[in-house]
């Protein structure tokens, strides 16, 4: 061989170590952006994962506050109860002062001061069974406007952390398609 051809040869070899270098270097460039993505990737898988367990935990928040609300309405019924029970109590009450009205027409002035008594009790009575009552319509009008607050901030909620969590598996799932 002559020595032109084993000098077009070396430069072709050097030409195509060149390329070869540069195709290392592409090819490094490619690993480094793969591995960039993966790590992204892993980012977005971990913050999915936190949103979800965020979820989870909201999730159980409101259930343990609806068993709370369910838990409330249970002693507003237990209350009712007891105003219905201090109101037949009332009702009886009447029903004694009614009799004791009757024998005051037969008995004597001792009588109708003891009968004076049982009114004014029965009167404060009744004073107290109102203010009773207007203390649980009262408890039980704040009990159901906190309870609409709830759900509502409940239900606010819940569908903002759905649609992040769909916006963050749209960008999951087109990582996922571009690896």
């Amino acid at each position: 061989m002559s020595e032109e051809r084993i000098n077009d040869l070396k430069y072709e070899l050097e030409l195509k170590n060149a390329e070869i270098d540069e195709l290392n270097m592409e090819l490094q460039d490619k690993i480094e952006e793969i591995n960039k993505l993966k790590l992204y990737s892993t980012k977005l898988k971990y913050e999915k994962k936190n949103l979800e367990d965020k979820l989870d935990t909201k999730i159980d928040y409101d259930k343990a506050m609806l068993k709370e609300l369910d838990d409330l309405s249970e002693k507003i019924k237990e209350k009712e109860v007891i105003i219905e029970d201090k109101q037949d109590q009332v009702r009886y009450l009447r029903s004694l002062i009614d009799d004791y009205k009757v024998q005051l027409n037969s008995n004597s002035e001792n009588l109708e001061l003891q009968l004076k008594k049982i009114t004014k009790t029965y009167e404060d009575l009744l004073k107290q069974k109102d203010s009773i009552i207007e203390k649980q319509d009262e408890e039980i009008a704040k009990l159901i406007k906190s309870k609409e607050e709830i759900i509502k901030s409940n239900k606010t909620n819940l569908i903002s952390l759905k649609l992040q969590n769909e916006k963050y598996q749209e960008i999951i799932e087109k990582l996922t398609k571009t690896n």
